[in-house]
Parts: structure tokens; C-alpha cells; sequence
């Protein structure tokens, strides 16, 4: 069975819909849920964008194990009984779920450092027990650390002599140096995506937080960023193909991937002006002066604290949060990963237009569909 974290978040729902797609493989997912009806319910919900109901019940129901569990709890919330069971049944291992939370320290050090550390640790005794076929860790191009206006190697990512943009980046770097210090014998895999955004194949998506920032910024009439910068945008179908497809490989050729646009990367120029052309034809293009970046830095941290009720407080914390990474100018080559499978990514201006009135015509939610009241729960608990 392939154990895999993270199935009900944004990411981890396409790698479930990929493996069900391209493979035959069972899933054993851990869910954080009181009981396997609540589990099933929160798996509804994630996988909805890729499937009706009656697809999602019967993949469920035949090719889905769920374990109950948390990654911030001892042995991930198992009693022992379970945990052993997991151990046993486990060939391989893809760890997705992580705390993106890029303002708090604990989110990041309990979630991603305590609760990866607990995933390598039932990694360590499946591979003792009888043998791992592999280990994959979704990580992040974050991990370059503070770096401005180049094109990075794969192979020079890591830098621990940089600092970090944020606890995110920090903790995702040291999740990968566990990864690789206390798996040396096992087969393993570091992934790290880029910006993640949308799907090249249709508009609608259950991500809202770095579109939003996108939307605000679309709306302003000055943009504090240079027109030549480059962004590094890659859309959620390709970063699930690229995972599933290497970890899936009996023998991949790297043991990492940037999963990005690397020199596809578009400069703002660019998608400016796609989104014209596509359906924006009468707006006036932004003007582009990257000298307000600092003024506008201080004026987003100062509206970031603002009480709630004025209703700017999100919008800055988001853009708070999102400007190092929309200013460094830095992109990632993607050389393995598209030699691999042997297509780059589609361009962010190809599908950027859909993704945004998507998001603005919704109010930034996505129409969920409930548990159909037909539906009998599914019993058990393990």
C-alpha cells in the first residue's frame, strides 16, 4: 500500500486523483477526522474538483484504506495496534501534508518539523520490517532562501548559509535535510513546486489565497514590481504528474525535482498581457514601478494590522505574506523533471484569465456539493 499524507488538501487531492487514474495501487491515507464516516465526508470534499460522487464511492470504497490520525499527535495519532498495522502494510510512502502557514512558527515547527519527523520515523520501521520501495517528500523551491534576480540550479537549491524568507521556508529546508540524514538507506525522493496555481485544464480551482493576492494586485492601476521580473508559476495538474509519475518509477535518475516553469517563466509583462487580451481589453495596463516596493511593503505590514471590521487586514496579510516571493525575481530550472516526462508545464497565460474570473465570480469559494443524505457512512475505524 502507498501511505500518503496531506489527501484532503489542495495538492495531495490531485496526487489521489492521479494515482487513481494511472495506477492500481492501494491507498492507505491519513486523515485528521473523529471517525471514518466524518473522514470520508472531509475525502468528499477534497476530491470533488476531480470526480463525481459515484466515481469518488466506489474508488473509496474499494481502493482506499483510511487511517485516522493527526501528524501533530504522537505516532501521528495511532494507538499501537494501528501503528504497527500501518507499518506492516506499507510499501511506500509520499508525505504531502504540511503547514503553509508562512506567519507562525509553531503552525510550521509542530506540523511540518514534529509531524514530518514522526512520517520518517514509520518510513524507518516499514524499511526495517521489510523493505521501502521508496520515499517521497513534496517540499518547496522556498527552500533557496533569500536570493534575488537569477536563475537557480537544481543542484545549488539548498544554500544553509542563506536565511529564510519565512518559518514555511525554514522548516520545509530542515524537513528535507531529516528526509535525507535518517532515510540513507532508503530510496528517496525531494520535490519541490514552485508558485502552484490553478490548472492548465479548466478554471475552476479549491485554492484561494495566492489567486486573491493575484486578484488585488490585477485590480491596482500601479503595480510595484518591474514588468521584466519573472514569476515562477506552475499549475497544480503538472506538479501531481510530475510526483506520481517519479515516485511510481522504479528508478528515477535524480533523487529531486524542481517542479516549476523554470525559463518558461513569464515576466509580469507578459501575463498583464494575456489577461488583456483575454477578456480585459478595456482596462488600462498597469504602470510598472518597482521603486515603491519598499513604501509599498511598510503600507501593506501597517494595513496587515488593521481591525478586522475595515476589511483590508486580508487582503494585506496575504500580500504581506506573498511579496517576497512575487519580488525576488528568481526562477528554477526544471530540467530533470520535464526530461522525465518529457513536456514542460503549459504557461501561466494560457489558462491565467479562466483562473481569475473563476475566483472573482465566486467571492473566492468553490461551490462544494454535500454528502448526498442517500449515502450510507462507511463503518469502521481503525
Amino acid at each position: 500500500m502507498l501511505f500518503l499524507t496531506g489527501a484532503t488538501g489542495y495538492i495531495g487531492s490531485y496526487l489521489v486523483d492521479e494515482l487513481r487514474r494511472t495506477s492500481d495501487e492501494h491507498l492507505l491515507l491519513l486523515v485528521r477526522a473523529p471517525d471514518i464516516a466524518s473522514a470520508e465526508q472531509r475525502l468528499w470534499t477534497s476530491l470533488q474538483l476531480h470526480m463525481d460522487f459515484d466515481t469518488f464511492l466506489a474508488f473509496v470504497r474499494s481502493r482506499v484504506s483510511i487511517v485516522l490520525g493527526d501528524l501533530t499527535e504522537p505516532n501521528l495519532g495511532m494507538d499501537d495496534a494501528t501503528w504497527q498495522w500501518v507499518v506492516t502494510h506499507t510499501s511506500s510512502v509520499l508525505h504531502c501534508a504540511a503547514s503553509l502557514n508562512r506567519k507562525s512558527s509553531k503552525a510550521c515547527f509542530n506540523v511540518n518539523l514534529r509531524g514530518t519527523l514522526t512520517v520518517i520515523r514509520l518510513a524507518r520501521q516499514a524499511h526495517d520490517d521489510h523493505g521501502l520501495r521508496r520515499f517521497s517528500d513534496i517540499s518547496t523551491v522556498a527552500v533557496v532562501g533569500q536570493r534575488t534576480h537569477q536563475t537557480v540550479r537544481e543542484e545549488d537549491i539548498v544554500d544553509w548559509s542563506l536565511s529564510d524568507f519565512d518559518p514555511y521556508a525554514r522548516t520545509k529546508k530542515f524537513c528535507e535535510h531529516m528526509v535525507h540524514e535518517l532515510l540513507p538507506d532508503v530510496p528517496t525522493t525531494v520535490f519541490r513546486p514552485s508558485v502552484v496555481l490553478g490548472d492548465s485544464r479548466f478554471p475552476e480551482t479549491t485554492q484561494f489565497d495566492m489567486v486573491r493576492a493575484f486578484v488585488i494586485l490585477a485590480q491596482f492601476p500601479v503595480l510595484p514590481l518591474d514588468a521584466s521580473w519573472r514569476i515562477d508559476i506552475v499549475p497544480v495538474d503538472y506538479v501531481a504528474r510530475a510526483v506520481v509519475s517519479v515516485h511510481q518509477d522504479p528508478n528515477p535518475a535524480f533523487d529531486s525535482y524542481n517542479l516549476s516553469a523554470g525559463e518558461g517563466s513569464l515576466p509580469y509583462a507578459a501575463i498583464v498581457e494575456a489577461m488583456r487580451t483575454s477578456g480585459m481589453q478595456h482596462r488600462r495596463p498597469p504602470a510598472f514601478l518597482p521603486k515603491l516596493e519598499p513604501s509599498f511593503a511598510k503600507v501593506v505590514d501597517r494595513l496587515s494590522w488593521t481591525p478586522k471590521k475595515y476589511g483590508v487586514a486580508l487582503p494585506a496579510s496575504l500580500l504581506k505574506v506573498f511579496l517576497p516571493y512575487l519580488t525576488f525575481n528568481v526562477v528554477f530550472d526544471n530540467t530533470r523533471i520535464v526530461s522525465h516526462l518529457g513536456e514542460a508545464p503549459a504557461p501561466f497565460s494560457e489558462y491565467c484569465y479562466g483562473l481569475f474570473e473563476f475566483a472573482r465570480a465566486g467571492n473566492f469559494t468553490y461551490p462544494y456539493a454535500p454528502w448526498p443524505a442517500s449515502a450510507v457512512p462507511r463503518e469502521g475505524e481503525r
